[in-house]
């Protein structure tokens, strides 16, 4: 019979171990960082060009490495940190496995330049997808420098599935930001397209964090410090009212490697109940120290992924450290001891009524935001129907125009709304019943109000009578700063420097109390490409503020609210489907209402 199993050529084998470790510009920049890390540098620079896509550069003072080790390091499997079965369980270098630089050097132009003490010359390298094309002597300084160009060259259907700048850039500095806060010893100075992004000198842990996220971190920091026989923790959570929505500052190192543990960071949130909302998210960074021998981190390619020998006792460990820093910290809820006794109230009044309470009349219909119409002019937004659609932009008057379902099908709504769970909106029709998820519904109705206000340039700002100032990473500026244009063109005006924006004007259909959570919302989808069937950035931007400015299930409305989303859907070009693709209405017939009597 024929053979039908195939050995491999060499070129194509590397191009699949690529896969594995290669996905994306991130993962260059992570294997590069590490090998100059193992190689003891003190001081390591990196450049960046198209997010990766171009150029990725990588700088260091380490020990360097010899003729023949720049030779044969590009071969799979060659490695110094490991050189029998055994190493595997007590590894304390960053790289081991020896796949790196072969997958990079299968899938790009890499040009390598290396340096040892003592020796008049370095050697440089230059390899094509696994091709060498020289091999020579050079002039260079003690270190290794290593260039990697048009990433997936010579795979285009690999280099298509990168995401935008923004997404790729973002993922870069993720990987810079772990192997810094892993590495205060070391001094990273990190170049995005011939800017500088980020000069970290050589600190502690707590001065890497206020580095690498801004000065006010600082007031944000609880310590943590536990020495057990297992284990040793050393780090900061923030304090319980910096949580946020979004998993952005959760670090776990274990043995200076950065890794990825649910299970761990449900310890942090069980040491957290009670303090925070469920829906937010605990911040925390967080050095573990173990005997290498007791985890194995060979079991994912990225090596992000450790199994513990002990794992419920290490949850225990740190659950207890975490909870011990909140109350030591006076943090959590505690008796307070120290208490001024003055101020309690005298035993002889403690049983007296408060009789200057007696006799007050109440008005139940009485609201306090309720205004007249001369206080309107004073008032940015003056009722729920403005709150919604504050779009003055959009139409010639301020007068809410007034559809019915006759307007766009036959079956007409012949009653009032009722709000059912504080969720949907439920109308009589003639045909039956309409259910109207509230939120996606205002998703809908502010997505094509923004869209259709962008497009025809309509959009005109207020002035803030006092500049409004935001903090933000030198991540998160970056990423404002490449879509500053767009944001302009929403009527938001703002000034960017190195960790804050000052802004100064906002469009009409946004408080000023709302741009906080928008910017956050705004950076998180820009970053995720969320959602990622975006027609543009301005078509993104907007499902994005589409969602940040809804109303959100769980609020109360009243009649003329619950009208106001009924009227205002139907009014929309697509009626039946969110910006984010999810189901706004059902409609349930008379006839399957009494099917479900039968």
């Amino acid at each position: 019979m024929k053979d039908i199993i195939n050995i491999l050529p060499e070129n194509v084998a590397n191009q699949i171990a690529a896969g594995e470790v290669v996905q994306r510009p991130a993962s260059v920049v992570k294997e590069l960082l590490e090998n100059s890390i193992d190689a003891k540098a003190t001081e390591i620079k990196i450049l960046i060009r198209d997010a990766g896509k171009t150029l990725i550069q990588v700088i260091d003072n380490g020990i360097g490495m010899s003729k023949r080790d720049v030779s044969i390091c590009f071969d799979r499997h060659t490695t110094s940190k490991i050189s029998q079965a055994k190493d595997l369980f007590n590894i304390k270098s960053k790289g081991f496995r020896g796949e790196a630089l072969a997958s990079i050097s299968a899938i790009s132009h890499v040009n390598l330049i290396s340096k040892q003490s003592g020796v008049e010359l370095a050697n440089e390298i230059e390899i094509h997808g696994s091709e060498v094309k020289s091999n020579k002597s050079t002039v260079s300084e003690v270190g290794t420098k290593i260039s990697v160009k048009n990433l997936f060259f010579n795979i285009p259907a690999r280099r298509n599935f990168l995401k935008s700048n923004n997404v790729e850039l973002k993922h870069i500095v993720n990987e810079f930001i772990r192997i810094s806060l892993a590495h205060p010893e070391i001094k990273l100075i990190f170049y995005n397209d011939n800017s500088e992004m980020y000069n970290l000198p050589v600190s502690n842990f707590k001065k890497r964090i206020v580095n690498l996220f801004g000065v006010k971190t600082s007031e944000k920091l609880v310590p943590v410090s536990e020495n057990t026989e297992i284990l040793n923790i050393e780090g900061f959570i923030f304090k319980p009212k910096y949580s946020k929505k979004t998993r952005g500052e959760q670090f776990f190192f274990v043995n200076n490697r950065f890794i990825k543990s649910p299970y761990l960071n449900h310890a942090i949130n069980s040491a957290f109940e009670g303090l925070i909302d469920s829906k937010y998210n605990p911040s925390y960074f967080l050095n573990i120290e173990v005997d290498p021998s007791t985890i194995d981190i060979n079991i994912h390619p990225t090596k992000t992924e450790i199994k513990f020998e002990d794992e419920h006792s290490i949850y225990a460990i740190l659950r207890a450290s975490v909870k011990h820093s909140l109350g030591q910290y006076n943090i959590s809820p505690v008796l307070d001891f120290n208490r001024d006794k003055s101020l309690d109230v005298p035993y002889n009044f403690e049983k007296k009524s408060n009789s200057a309470s007696v006799g007050i009349d109440i008005n139940p219909s009485y609201n306090p935001f309720a205004v007249n119409e001369s206080q309107k002019k004073y008032i940015k937004i003056d009722s729920f129907k403005e709150k919604m659609n504050s779009l003055e932009f959009s139409s010639e008057s301020n007068e809410l125009k007034e559809f019915s379902f006759e307007d766009f099908n036959s079956d007409v709504a012949t009653s009032n709304p009722i709000q059912l769970n504080k969720k949907y909106i439920v109308s009589k029709t003639k045909s039956g019943l309409i259910i109207i998820n509230q939120e996606r519904a205002h998703q809908r109705i502010l997505y094509e109000e923004f869209l259709k206000s962008v497009t025809l340039n309509k959009v005109n700002p207020q002035k803030l009578l006092h500049p409004l100032e935001i903090d933000f990473s030198k991540a998160d500026i970056e990423i404002i700063k490449s879509n500053k244009n767009i944001l302009n063109q929403f009527g938001l005006d703002f000034d960017l420097k190195t960790e804050k924006i000052n802004i100064k004007a906002i469009p009409p259909f946004i408080n000023a109390e709302n741009l906080i959570e928008l910017f956050n919302n705004l950076l998180f989808n820009i970053q995720n490409e969320v959602p990622k069937n975006s027609f543009s950035e301005s078509d993104l931007i907007c499902k994005i503020m589409s969602k940040t400015m809804s109303i959100k299930n769980g609020n109360y409305l009243d009649l003329k609210e619950q009208q106001y989303i009924v009227n205002s859907l139907f009014a929309c070009k697509e009626t039946m489907i969110s910006p984010f693709n999810q189901k706004t209405y059902v409609k349930i017939n008379y006839s399957e209402i009494e099917n479900m009597f039968k």
